[in-house]
C-alpha cells in the first residue's frame, strides 16, 4: 500500500496548519491565501468515481483514493500511481484517522441515503468539508439538519454537486433573477440516454408512491402521475411528468422561491411504468424485490463508452413565474451526466480546497452564483421567454 504522509492533526485547535478553520459567524465565501489541501476521493471504484479519479490524477491534485474493498481500489490506485485507502463507512475510528490527514471528502458513493450520513459524521468529528455528488432528495433534507453543527465546526457542507443537483440550482438561480419575485419555479428535465449500473440501482431505490413538491414553502406531496407538463428541451414540446429531484429543495434554498415542482421527459410508455411502479413501492422494498433489483442492475453495463458520452447531452428548463402570472424561461444544455459531474465536482472541490466556501449547509449557486455552471466546456444556456403572459 503507498502510505498517506502523514498531515498534523486536527487537535491543534485554530492554529492548524493544514486545516484551515472559519468562524460560523463569518459570513460570505471565504478565500484562503494558503496552498490547497488534500482531497480524499471516495467511491472511486464506481463508474462516475473511476472517472474523477483520473481526471484528479491529470489536473495534478493531492489526492487519495478510498473505498471499502481493497481488491477493488488497490489496482485503480496503482494504476494512476495514487495513494490510497480501504475503510468502509461502518468503521468511524479508522475512517476518522484517514479523515485527520485531509482537508476535503468527496463521497462519490451511492446510494448515498446509505452513505452520506455516515460520511459526514465522520468529517464533523474530524473537521473536513464535505462534498457529494448525490440527487437524492432524502439526502439533502437528512444533512441539512447538520447545518448548525456544520457552522460550529467551520466546515462546509455542499452535496449534490454534480449533474443531478449544481446545473438545475444553477439554472434556478438565473431565472430566479430574471423573476426576481417569482412565486413559482417549474423545472424540467430532459430523458437521459445512457445509464450507469450504479444510476440504475439508485433509480430502484427512488421508486415512491408519491412526488414532493413545494407548496407556500413547505415540502408537501401528490401521487405520481397526478402532475404533467410540456417543456421544450430544443426540439419542441415534450410531455414530462413530476418526479422526486433534490431542487424541491435546494433551490427553495437558493431563490427562495415558494412553489417548486420538478418534471423528467417521459413518453407514454414510460409514464405507464412509472405510476406501476409506484403501485408496488413498498413491496419492492422487500428483500425479494431487493434481490432481483440487484440482478437487474448486474445485467446492466457498468456504464457508457466514452464515445457514448461524447454524443450524449442533458437539457434542463426552468420556469419561474411571479402572482401577476408573468413568466420567464431559460433553457441550460450541458455534456452527458457523467463527463459533467466529474469535471464540475472536481471544480468545486478544487475551489473549497483553496480557501474558497462558506460554513454550514450551502447549495451550489447560492456559493458560487448561477453562472459558475456557465464556465464550463459544452454548457450553453439560452433565455427563451421573458415577461410572457400565462
Amino acid at each position: 500500500m503507498k502510505t498517506i504522509k502523514e498531515r498534523p492533526s486536527l487537535k491543534r485547535g485554530r492554529r492548524r496548519v493544514s486545516k484551515r478553520w472559519v468562524s460560523p459567524h463569518t459570513s460570505g465565501v471565504r478565500s484562503s491565501p494558503t496552498t490547497p489541501g488534500r482531497l480524499l476521493i471516495y467511491g472511486v471504484t464506481g463508474y462516475t468515481g473511476r472517472l474523477v479519479a483520473a481526471q484528479a490524477k491529470a489536473r495534478g491534485l493531492d489526492v487519495v483514493l478510498a473505498g471499502r474493498s481493497a481488491e477493488r481500489v488497490r489496482p485503480l490506485a496503482q494504476s494512476l500511481r495514487l495513494p490510497w485507502r480501504a475503510v468502509g463507512l461502518d468503521e468511524p475510528s479508522r475512517l476518522d484517522k484517514v479523515l485527520d490527514h485531509v482537508d476535503v471528502m468527496l463521497n462519490l458513493a451511492g446510494p448515498f441515503m446509505m452513505t452520506a450520513r455516515p460520511a459526514l459524521e465522520s468529517c464533523l468529528r474530524t473537521n473536513t468539508h464535505y462534498l457529494d455528488v448525490t440527487g437524492e432528495l432524502a439526502v439533502f433534507q437528512d444533512l441539512h439538519r447538520y447545518d448548525s453543527r456544520a457552522r460550529t465546526r467551520g466546515i462546509m457542507v455542499m452535496p449534490g454537486i454534480g449533474f443531478a443537483a449544481l446545473a438545475s440550482d444553477c439554472l434556478a438561480a438565473h431565472v430566479a433573477s430574471r423573476l426576481p419575485k417569482a412565486q413559482f419555479l417549474r423545472l424540467g428535465i430532459s430523458r437521459p440516454d445512457i445509464f450507469s449500473r450504479g444510476t440504475l440501482k439508485t433509480m430502484f431505490s427512488l421508486v415512491r408512491e408519491r412526488v414532493s413538491i413545494r407548496r407556500e414553502g413547505r415540502l408537501t406531496s401528490v401521487p405520481v402521475g397526478r402532475l404533467e407538463r410540456t417543456f421544450d428541451y430544443g426540439e419542441g414540446q415534450r410531455v414530462s411528468t413530476a418526479v422526486n429531484w433534490a431542487d424541491v429543495y435546494t433551490a427553495y434554498y437558493t431563490t427562495g422561491i415558494p412553489n417548486i415542482e420538478v418534471y423528467a421527459e417521459a413518453g407514454v410508455f414510460e409514464r405507464g411504468f412509472y405510476q406501476l411502479g409506484a403501485w408496488f413501492a413498498e413491496p419492492m422494498k422487500l428483500a425479494p424485490w431487493q434481490w432481483m433489483q440487484d440482478l437487474q442492475a448486474s445485467m446492466w453495463p457498468e456504464g457508457p463508452s466514452e464515445a457514448e458520452r461524447a454524443a450524449s447531452r442533458r437539457v434542463i428548463v426552468a420556469e419561474a413565474e411571479d402572482q401577476w402570472r408573468r413568466q420567464v424561461c431559460s433553457r441550460l444544455t450541458t455534456p452527458d451526466g457523467y463527463s459533467f459531474t466529474a469535471d464540475v465536482a472536481l471544480t468545486v472541490a478544487e475551489r473549497v480546497l483553496a480557501g474558497e466556501y462558506q460554513a454550514g449547509f450551502q447549495t451550489p449557486a447560492g456559493v458560487y452564483g448561477a453562472d459558475f455552471v456557465l464556465a464550463f466546456e459544452g454548457v450553453r444556456r439560452e433565455d427563451l421567454k421573458k415577461y410572457s403572459w400565462v
